[in-house]
């Protein structure tokens, strides 16, 4: 039963758009739909809680900057005692092309430093994830210029429909749980 979900990304005004705060734009669609706000801080994240089937379920974005998400993310597992099977991540992912969603119950960071941190500190790569796709660049621009840049205009349709499924693929993971069922509806 997941019970932490957790969205990557960077605190900031100046991070809002861009590409690498696709999970936390996951989250703000599911605080609408659950009618949670992130009104709260602790262990150097801001956090919202929602009953989902009857369960208090904790939506965190941690505000350490990517690359140090785990520091948030541990805290948190500690305090609430919870098992890494019960943390939800949910990040941009290179490799998958713009507007994919992927649901994967296990596996390596693939490179990605927020989810590095993550899994060093709960010491772990046996954390269920949701990627959204936002592709690499089509020229060798370096990956973190890229990924610290806004969609295109004409990116954003993809991105905004990929963002409503990670949103319904998340919620059905907390109402069903993690099944072969589920796991279509979030392919």
């Amino acid at each position: 039963m997941i019970k932490l979900v957790v969205g990557l990304g960077n605190p900031g005004k100046e991070y809002e758009k861009t590409r690498h705060n696709v999970g936390w734009w996951v989250l703000d669609e599911l605080a609408q739909r659950l009618g949670f706000s992130f009104n709260r801080e602790k262990y150097k994240g801001a956090y919202g809680e929602a009953r989902v089937n009857g369960q208090k379920v904790i939506f965190l974005k941690p505000l350490t900057y990517m690359n140090r998400s785990g520091e948030s993310v541990s805290q948190f597992v500690r305090f609430f005692k919870l098992k890494p099977s019960e943390v939800l991540l949910i990040y941009d992912d290179l490799d998958l092309p713009l507007g994919k969603v992927r649901f994967r119950e296990k596996g390596s960071s693939g490179g990605h430093r927020g989810v590095q941190s993550v899994i060093d500190s709960l010491g772990t790569k046996e954390i269920p994830r949701v990627k959204v796709g936002i592709g690499r660049p089509a020229t060798k621009e370096e990956v973190v210029d890229y990924v610290l840049s806004p969609f295109s205009e004409e990116e954003l349709p993809a991105v905004e429909e990929a963002v409503k499924r990670a949103a319904d693929c998340v919620e059905t993971l907390l109402k069903e749980g993690v099944s072969q069922k589920t796991l279509s509806k979030c392919s």
